[in-house]
């Protein structure tokens, strides 16, 4: 049987919850790690009827987008349907799980999928995140090299873009000169010891600061393990929000609409005034993604397509990019299949459901 906790452990390794927004809460928000699991059930929302369809489907867990607790829940009696839907999950033992944000910034995530069904060439992060990224610098003995480096490279460190167990190695001197108290690996007690040493550098995410830290001092053969450890300026270009990219062939204004409609299944798309110009460069972001118009414009994209843009916002594309708003729903379906890809690629014996309901709060005459 599957345990809930590994399914938790994987989406997390894809997707950390180091990466949500502060306002978020993502993560485990029914059910204990340790139960076994008969189903998964996936859908964008969670509501009553879905609850019901996971207990109909004997599916004893939820994987869902969006979080049905974002505040915390002073009292659980029933009175609104959050209540209603923590105290029927609980009573039917159906776990509850959210990807949100997190699955949201990640390379291959909520935009990346939009970005492939566009059939977008070209891609990557339109805004991506700064002040995420730390270098981690260590000396070790030369015969200790490979040992080390495989630790740290292990629990993540080492990858940048499509490349991982990435390092810088050079070799050097060390001295060092071991106290009465102390066990020298080499060298003599109170003599100066001159060891042939690496220095290694290697790149990782603020999040895993402390797995890296305890994989190098594990590994290492030294009693006092001489490190740094501090931040980088660069911009994380796997993790970030939107996508930008290119079409194979540039098409007109209408058509692309036209397309956007027919994908997403959209009622209806809202947008600003066409500029009468071919669309090549096209911006994405899945959810509400107002925020990222100027990126949209700076990357000199011809459309920015996203939703709940407000009344005012549009104004804000200024005659310089075409506005598509298709709907938070609309741009966010796709996390059903995203979340399938995930799951089957991992486990795939384990019986995972798509929801039948449109949870879409949002109706169209």
């Amino acid at each position: 049987m599957m345990r809930l906790k590994e399914i938790i452990s994987y989406i997390e390794s894809v997707a950390p919850l180091a990466y949500q927004e502060d306002y978020d809460n993502a993560g485990l928000i029914v059910g204990d790690p340790e139960m076994e699991l008969s189903a998964a059930l996936i859908t964008v929302d969670v509501t009553e009827e879905i609850v019901e369809e996971a207990i109909l489907k004997n599916a004893n867990l939820i994987l869902t987008h969006h979080p049905i607790v974002f505040s915390g829940l002073k009292k659980i009696t029933g009175k609104n349907y959050t209540e209603r839907i923590v105290i029927k999950a609980i009573k039917n033992d159906v776990a509850i799980y959210a990807a949100h944000t997190n699955l949201d910034s990640i390379w291959g995530g909520v935009s990346s999928k939009i970005a492939e069904k566009l059939e977008l060439i070209n891609q990557k992060i339109l805004a991506p995140v700064t002040n995420q990224l730390f270098k981690l610098v260590y000396f070790v003995p030369k015969d200790h090299a490979e040992k080390t480096r495989k630790a740290v490279f292990e629990v993540g460190a080492g990858t940048i873009g499509d490349y991982d167990c990435a390092s810088f190695n050079s070799e050097g001197k060390g001295t060092f000169k071991a106290g009465e108290d102390a066990n020298p690996y080499v060298g003599k007690k109170g003599e100066i010891h001159i060891e042939d040493e690496m220095r290694i550098e290697i790149i990782f995410p603020r999040y895993l600061k402390n797995k890296v830290a305890n994989a190098l001092i594990k590994s290492h053969p030294y009693e006092e393990v001489a490190y740094d450890i501090y931040p980088i300026e660069n911009n994380f270009n796997r993790v970030g929000y939107g996508v930008v990219g290119d079409l194979k062939t540039e098409i007109n204004e209408i058509e692309f609409l036209n397309r956007l409609k027919e994908v997403f299944s959209a009622k209806g798309v809202r947008y600003t005034k066409l500029l009468n110009k071919p669309i090549r460069r096209v911006a994405i972001c899945g959810g509400s993604g107002s925020f990222l118009l100027k990126n949209a414009i700076q990357e000199k994209a011809d459309i920015f397509v996203s939703g709940d843009f407000k009344y005012h916002q549009f104004f804000d594309a200024d005659g310089q990019i075409l506005i598509a708003d298709i709907g938070h729903f609309e741009t966010e379906q796709i996390t059903k299949e995203l979340f399938y890809e995930l799951l089957m690629k991992k486990f795939p014996k384990f019986a995972a459901h798509l929801t039948e309901i449109n949870s879409n709060p949002i109706n169209y005459l």
